[in-house]
């Protein structure tokens, strides 16, 4: 009894211990990718990039990242996460020296295209794995509310530091450098504390047929049985929702600065509170709901992509020319609640269709690769939208994409929900 008890406690610290890497990991990580959010205007005034440029970096990378999503259906369930987390983190380190020079466009660009190598292709989908792997069926909204919200506290005391450094050093072009810096030691530093907290993976030489055939066939097998799986093609489609609403709230911060007049420190200060510090709010507030609440993470979803698309109904309507600043800023972090708080959950819905747990990597992959695929394009669109739609008009436009996109969401989340009690209905019967 004491010895099961014991066991029990190791297995239950090295749980947490996995989850606190993985959170470390996964608020840094990003961090020089989406340099935008706390610095896009700076970046646009000491990089000399427009809008435009900004955006077919952040849709080239994205175009990256699908295959990268891509091959990861083999690799995530192929090798270990002790070996491929930490070598993520530090590669993306590396880059970001790179970027500290603030070099060219064409090497800005190159540095984008190997950002989302290291993060989206070697870390992203094994991580999600890892998270849905700690977790029994009642714990998923947890654990990913749990992974969003730290994700939040690190990615804003992360941010704050380098924004701190920024307005030291001038809030100029060598205060950028000292950011960007600040952004590539970190992730270097947790990289190699995560290769001591995370245990091996104990990759599969057997099939689903219980025949041992070698870790490459098993891999090979996971990746086919996903691809077959039409409920995770419907997951993966209302992550695609979800995360299409989501590149459009990085445009609140330059649409503040050009209708409200925002100054640079204030709008770096608000960037990294919608983009961060909602995280900590919507992770919990998500994980809690979709656990507690309603019980479900895609009845979550379906009601959040609702109130989302009813909010910015009402926002891009607004007299923005005479609304008092505040209020205006309060909405957008309201529309910046919503959709973390689908972020937090909304690989949750993986458990809910049953998704074999050794096939998991593979699943969490092509949810990837078909859920971050706005990545690859709609930074392009947005931004060049705004840059032929000057002002008001183009906001807009942007803003109505968003709401359909809600709306969108809120459909395939109520088709998801009938599949699911169907599913239940015919297990039980």
């Amino acid at each position: 009894m004491e010895s099961a008890m014991k066991n029990k406690d190791l297995n239950t610290t090295r749980k947490w211990a996995s989850l606190v890497s993985l959170i470390f990991g996964a608020g840094t990580i990003y961090k020089l990718g989406f340099l935008k959010d706390a610095f896009y205007v700076p970046m646009q005034q000491f990089m000399n990039l427009s809008h435009t440029q900004i955006g077919l970096a952040m849709s080239v990378a994205g175009f990256i990242s699908t295959f990268g999503f891509l091959a990861s259906i083999y690799l995530s369930d192929r090798f270990s996460k002790k070996i491929m987390i930490p070598i993520s983190l530090i590669g993306t380190g590396a880059v970001g020296l790179l970027l500290s020079t603030l070099p060219s466009f064409n090497y800005f660009l190159i540095a984008y295209c190997l950002l989302a190598i290291f993060a989206d292709m070697l870390f992203w989908p094994i991580m999600l794995k890892t998270v849905r792997l700690l977790g029994d069926k009642s714990e998923q909204g947890r654990m990913f509310g749990l992974l969003e919200a730290g994700r939040g506290l690190i990615d804003t005391i992360v941010a704050f530091g380098a924004l701190g450094i920024f307005a030291y050093l001038g809030s100029n072009a060598n205060g950028l450098k000292g950011a960007i810096l600040f952004f590539s030691v970190v992730p270097i530093i947790i990289g190699i504390i995560s290769y001591f907290l995370l245990d091996h993976d104990k990759v599969s030489e057997v099939n689903s047929k219980g025949e041992r055939v070698g870790k490459n066939k098993v891999a090979f097998e996971g990746m086919t049985r996903a691809i077959k799986n039409k409920y995770i093609w419907i997951v993966a489609f209302n992550v695609f929702f979800v995360y299409s609403a989501y590149c459009g709230i990085t445009y609140f911060t330059p649409f503040l600065e050009d209708i409200y007049g925002l100054p640079l420190v204030l709008l770096g200060a608000y960037g990294i509170i919608k983009q961060y510090g909602l995280k900590m709010l919507g992770g919990p507030v998500g994980g809690y709901l979709t656990d507690k609440v309603v019980k479900s993470a895609t009845k979550f979803l379906k009601i959040t992509f609702l109130l989302t698309a009813i909010v910015m109904l009402i926002y891009m309507n607004l007299p923005h020319e005479s609304l008092n600043l505040y209020f205006g800023m309060f909405l957008t972090l309201v529309v910046g609640a919503f959709i973390f708080s689908m972020r937090a959950v909304f690989f949750a819905p993986m458990e809910e269709i049953k998704v074999p747990r050794e096939i998991t990597g593979s699943a969490m992959s092509l949810g990837s690769l078909i859920g971050y695929l706005p990545g690859a394009f709609l930074y392009t669109v947005y931004g060049n939208i705004l840059d032929t739609h000057p002002g008001m008009a183009g906001y807009k436009i942007v803003f109505s994409m968003m709401t359909g996109f809600a709306i969108l969401g809120f459909l395939l989340s109520s088709y998801l929900l009938k599949s699911i009690k169907k599913m239940d209905s015919d297990k039980a019967a």
